[in-house]
């Protein structure tokens, strides 16, 4: 396998040889059931979708009753699909856990950032205030000018301005697994994971 799913359970800290304090994410990391094995002939690429969490029979739709069905395994919450490693033999019903991961790898981790509404140019882009004074008025966190005078009559597009932040899908990469924990099947990784405790996130080699 080339990644799990999982959900991020919160951050803490440890500390290493040296006595130093080292920020980590806990991630709950599995365990994944192969749901279907994609391959070149039939599909037209090769893939291996699994899932993550059970799901009841009843919030489950028809098609995806009849897709679970097929394979032989039990509704999943979450469906995601990983490349394939070359010569390994997937079969519907595997079940793969933290041990996919070692003490020092590095891997990616892609979620979804944590949603914050409407928000001004200041907290969405890190504009700086205007001033207070002058004749400013009460602009202080407005943007500003945005565009030029009759030529060329538009504001060009790409323009920072107010509008939604967060709540899209962020990746970071090379983060370092600080421990393997086998037994509640979590995974310790250094640094910050985007999204909010119990959101679920995609740990990738």
């Amino acid at each position: 396998m080339r990644g799990l799913i999982g959900k991020k359970i919160g951050m803490t800290r440890v500390f290493d040889q040296g006595g130093h304090v080292v920020p980590v994410t806990v991630l709950q990391a599995g365990p994944c059931t192969v749901v279907q094995v994609k391959t070149e002939e039939k599909d037209g690429y090769d893939a291996v979708q699994v899932g993550f969490g059970v799901r009841k029979e009843k919030h489950t739709s028809s098609p995806l009753k009849g897709h679970f069905k097929s394979t032989g395994t039990v509704p999943q919450k979450i469906l995601v699909e990983f490349d394939i490693v070359p010569g390994f033999d997937y079969k519907p019903g595997q079940s793969f856990h933290v041990g996919l991961f070692q003490e020092g790898e590095y891997v990616r981790v892609s979620g979804t950032s944590k949603g914050k509404g409407f928000t001004g140019v200041i907290k969405r882009h890190n504009f700086s205030r205007q001033k207070k004074t002058h004749g400013t008025g009460h602009t202080e966190r407005s943007a500003g000018s945005i565009g030029q005078a009759s030529d060329p009559s538009r504001v060009f597009p790409g323009m920072r301005m107010a509008g939604h932040h967060g709540n899209s899908k962020v990746t970071v990469e090379n983060l370092e697994i600080v421990k393997v924990d086998k037994i509640n099947n979590q995974l310790l990784v250094k640094g910050a994971v985007p999204g909010s405790k119990n959101g679920t996130v995609i740990i990738s080699k």
